[in-house]
């Protein structure tokens, strides 16, 4: 019987290694390894995550494993952070040229920048930058002259990669006026055909969309992956049969996707994926040092410390974007407080550093991390009824899945909105000082140049408000946010949510 036994589990064995060997025989394996919108090339999360140099660690070791392995990047690097204050993005060029990067797509911050100084990164970048559907006007062509798609042959057959750009990108960035976002679904069904007819049969989405987009761009076109970015979250969803991935920002995780495509057709036939953590345990590469070695002097300005917190603070994009905070309330009180105004907002997206910060010291990294936009504080009048509607126009997509950076954090006012109630009736009650709104009383509100004469996040109902302090003569807001720190008693904040905004209804 054992003999017999023995028999069976040889041919099962043997049959099994046949079968392997027809499918190497038959198939190519190549290798995606996939991040977005990382902002800085250190190490993040008080040095435990991310970090550029432990990235180049893992590429070296997943290249040795299979040589066929391209690396894509979702967008959002060039801007906002720190260091792209002083060095306009080229800090992060010079990061992924060292990490040895192949292709990324725009995300809407690399448009905080002047496209001359995009163009100059662009420039000096040794990896393939995409952005299918960004049009310049003044040229009539896709934005710096761009292909519409990239066809790469690797492992004898032909993969397509195509690039989308969020649509907001006009309201959530400095995107100048002779560039536009086009409709990515319009692409995808003008270009994915073409693609396939030049003989990629396996075509990947490299995409900085909403979820929901990229859910619906997967209904456009025939796609057999879609890597994406944008919501700072480790998302994993599918739409018509396509997988959609995004990773968390600054590279806390790199994502591994192992496509097994036939040799003969070239279409994708089984894939596998891999989420794996960038932590502390990882070995820095050692090529990476020379990077650290160029901005070093800017990296130790920026550990100078400047105050200290007396509680955790929720710094992060989901809260920020979603709720009150408590480092919402104290940048909103910091604005108002700097121009003796009424009442102040700030755009939850411009609360950058997607951190925690655990009580202790606040460097001037963490200042400038939180508010890296260097956006001016100006000061305007407002009526009580513009001012609703600037309220209302904030919560207006907080039942959506995407995270809306409009979401208002404020100072010197409260109010309750009902996410069940269609968008711009949601909020029933507003409360300024303590006292109802009154919608025909003016008002003086903080709040960022941003919004106020760009229209930024969408809110263009401030272009008719009276300016009492301009953009000129403002304070900057990472400067206003450090004074309040050192203003503080021992230069200590310990700043609460008080209730200034109440959410109810479903989600």
């Amino acid at each position: 019987m054992k003999k017999i036994l023995f028999i069976k589990l040889f041919l099962l064995l043997l049959v099994f290694v046949v079968n392997a060997q027809k499918g190497a025989e038959t198939q190519v394996k190549i290798t995606f390894l996939h991040v977005n919108d990382v902002y800085q090339f250190m190490p993040v999360d008080g040095g435990d995550r991310g970090g550029l140099a432990r990235l180049l660690t893992l590429k070296k070791k997943f290249v040795a494993e299979n040589p066929n392995t391209i690396f894509t990047l979702g967008g959002d690097t060039i801007s906002p952070s720190v260091e792209t204050r002083t060095y306009k993005g080229a800090q992060m060029i010079d990061a992924w040229n060292a990490v040895g990067i192949d292709y990324a797509v725009f995300g809407n911050h690399e448009f905080d920048v002047k496209s001359d100084v995009l163009l100059q990164r662009m420039k000096e970048s040794k990896f393939q930058w995409i952005g299918t559907n960004v049009f310049d006007k003044k040229t009539n062509k896709i934005f710096a002259d761009l292909p519409p798609f990239v066809i790469r042959e690797i492992g004898g057959v032909k993969i397509g990669i195509i690039g989308f750009l969020l649509p907001e990108t006009k309201q959530t960035s400095s995107m100048e006026e002779n560039l536009e976002v086009q409709d990515y679904c319009e692409l995808a069904k003008k270009y994915v055909p073409m693609m396939r007819k030049e003989g990629a049969n396996t075509i990947i989405g490299l995409t900085h969309l909403a979820m929901n987009q990229d859910k619906e761009l997967a209904k456009c076109a025939e796609f057999d992956l879609i890597l994406g970015g944008h919501e700072h979250s480790l998302l994993q969803s599918a739409s018509n049969h396509t997988p959609i991935f995004k990773m968390t920002a600054d590279a806390r995780e790199l994502g591994k996707f192992d496509l097994f495509i036939n040799k003969k057709t070239g279409r994708l036939e089984e894939m596998d994926w891999q989420i794996i953590p960038v932590t502390n345990k990882i070995e820095d590469a050692p090529e990476f040092s020379t990077v650290v070695e160029k901005y070093k002097d800017l990296l130790q300005k920026l550990a100078e410390p400047i105050g200290m917190t007396g509680v955790e603070l929720d710094a992060t994009s989901f809260s920020s974007r979603n709720k009150e905070t408590n480092i919402g309330n104290f940048v909103a009180d910091s604005y108002r407080n700097a121009t003796n105004a009424d009442v102040a907002l700030v755009n939850g997206g411009s609360i950058r550093a997607d951190l925690t910060y655990n009580p202790g010291v606040l460097t001037k990294r963490d200042v400038l991390s939180i508010l890296p936009f260097n956006n001016p504080i100006v000061k305007v009048e407002i009526s009580g009824k513009t001012l609703r509607q600037v309220l209302e126009h904030g919560v207006a997509r907080s039942a959506e899945d995407n995270e809306p950076g409009r979401f208002p954090q404020i100072s010197g006012m409260s109010f309750t909105f009902d996410v069940s109630k269609p968008a711009f009736s949601r909020v029933t009650e507003i409360k300024i000082g303590g006292q109802p709104l009154d919608e025909n009383k003016t008002y003086t509100l903080a709040t960022s140049d941003f919004l106020v004469t760009r229209g930024g996040d969408g809110y263009t109902m401030f272009k008719d408000t009276k300016i009492l302090i301009s953009a000129d003569k403002a304070q900057k807001d990472s400067d206003v946010f450090e004074k309040a720190i050192k203003d503080s008693p021992n230069s200590t904040i310990s700043p609460k949510v008080e209730g200034r905004i109440t959410r109810i209804g479903q989600k």
